[in-house]
């Protein structure tokens, strides 16, 4: 299959199905053979993703009329996305993209006409997009418009985060080496990488790889996973032989850290509604040779899977918009709708309060985001603590994120971390 028409069917699930990029891509990557065609399939579908709006502009000046056709039309998104911004010499672009449409023989000459008149105008067409705020900042109008209500001072760096590409960051296994070891370890491989700031366990990759070319990975000594991510295990500080939850586990990031960190053995137990994704999350604990109890349930009904035994400690990695983790997954662009943060919010609110009751007195509740939008975080954690009246706040201390009303937010590309939000509450006696 021509490498552009892979892609097309790809970004065809995402527009018309609304499905996940990187869940597309795990399916449809392994069908093709060569991993250069592969890398190249990615980088195609990633950033038609990151630049949609501004490509949809310069796609509706460059016909007379919509293009019904889906596949044709995220074609011509690729040829695009091809000439503006990838290392393709602008004839081997027009031509193999033309030729991907080989099956719907119609299409031929209309993609070969918008992509050779782009050529022609393409400062014209460059500076119209530009006097666009939608395609300007290659953002919906509606996530324009939160940022720029939630942050007023900072929403245009945020929009420009968004558009950058997000660095690889690495979590070392405490339990398997030590980070000034690994380092080493990855300078004997060639591969430039430097510690985090805020997290001891933080690596970041000079040039992001292939998971299976990082020293000893199958082995477990390291894991993927965002700085900002991993500063949810010491904020629950666990400690051991206490019962601890993680809500929403899956695909296990948090689970495991929280494991690798406690100087003892933990009784943890990890739920998510997703069969699939906990598979994921049994697969990564494996590989890690760490042990969990886990639960395929859902957590607005710990009636059908609690066994009565209250926690210590719990883990809300709660449902979000994902608005921090843009520049990692820019298929959010075209996925999130501006109702979809209502609904999203209601859904926190649930989970929140199901699991509440699971926590015994003197006991902590870490509530976490990948969200910038203070709906989801100051603002629902502000009303649960006027609902709830045996929950107080215990403030976060640190020098990463900005203190907000209520916990700590951190924004895109501080430190080079994805946006995150944190609160800690505690149960009264």
């Amino acid at each position: 299959m021509n490498t552009r028409n892979a892609a097309a069917v790809a970004l065809a699930e995402v527009v018309g199905g609304g499905r996940p990029l990187t869940a597309v891509l795990e399916r449809h990557l392994p069908d093709v053979a060569d991993p250069r065609d592969r890398a190249f399939v990615q980088s195609l579908c990633y950033g038609v993703a990151r630049d949609y709006p501004r490509l949809r502009f310069l796609l509706e000046r460059l016909t007379h009329k919509p293009i019904r056709d889906l596949e044709i039309r995220l074609l011509a998104l690729i040829g695009l996305h091809q000439l503006r911004a990838m290392q393709v010499k602008p004839h081997a672009a027009v031509a193999e993209t033309v030729e991907a449409a080989r099956h719907k023989p119609w299409a031929k000459p209309l993609l070969n006409a918008v992509l050779r008149n782009y050529l022609r105008h393409d400062r014209e067409l460059e500076a119209s997009a530009e006097r666009s705020e939608e395609a300007g900042t290659a953002h919906p109008q509606w996530l324009i418009e939160r940022l720029r209500r939630d942050w007023p001072e900072s929403w245009q760096r945020l929009l420009r985060e968004n558009n950058l590409h997000p660095p690889m960051t690495l979590r070392i296994h405490a339990g398997r080496c030590d980070r000034d070891t690994y380092l080493e370890l990855l300078g004997a491989s060639g591969l430039a990488a430097r510690a985090c700031r805020h997290s001891p366990a933080g690596i970041t990759l000079e040039t992001p790889i292939a998971v299976a070319a990082l020293p000893r990975f199958a082995q477990g000594w390291v894991s993927v996973q965002d700085e900002a991510a991993q500063l949810a295990a010491p904020l629950l500080d666990a400690r051991p032989r206490q019962r601890v939850l993680d809500v929403c586990a899956a695909p296990g990031g948090k689970t495991a850290h929280l494991l690798e960190t406690c100087p003892g053995p933990l009784h943890l137990v990890a739920v998510d509604v997703d069969g699939e994704r906990m598979q994921r999350l049994r697969e990564n604990l494996v590989r890690q040779g760490l042990h969990a109890t886990l639960v395929t349930g859902d957590a607005r009904a710990p009636r059908d899977w609690w066994d009565g035994r209250r926690f210590d400690r719990i883990l809300l990695d709660a449902p979000c918009s994902a608005t921090g983790v843009i520049r990692r997954h820019p298929d959010i662009k075209l996925l999130r709708q501006a109702r979809d943060v209502d609904a999203v919010v209601a859904l926190q609110r649930s989970i929140l309060e199901a699991v509440w009751p699971l926590l015994q007195a003197g006991g902590i509740l870490l509530y976490a985001t990948c969200s910038v939008l203070r709906s989801e975080n100051e603002d629902q954690i502000a009303r649960f603590l006027k609902d709830f009246a045996d929950a107080e706040e215990i403030p976060i201390e640190a020098d990463w994120g900005i203190a907000v009303r209520h916990g700590r937010q951190v924004l895109p590309g501080e430190s080079q971390m994805d946006g995150f939000y944190y609160a800690r509450l505690r149960k009264r006696a």
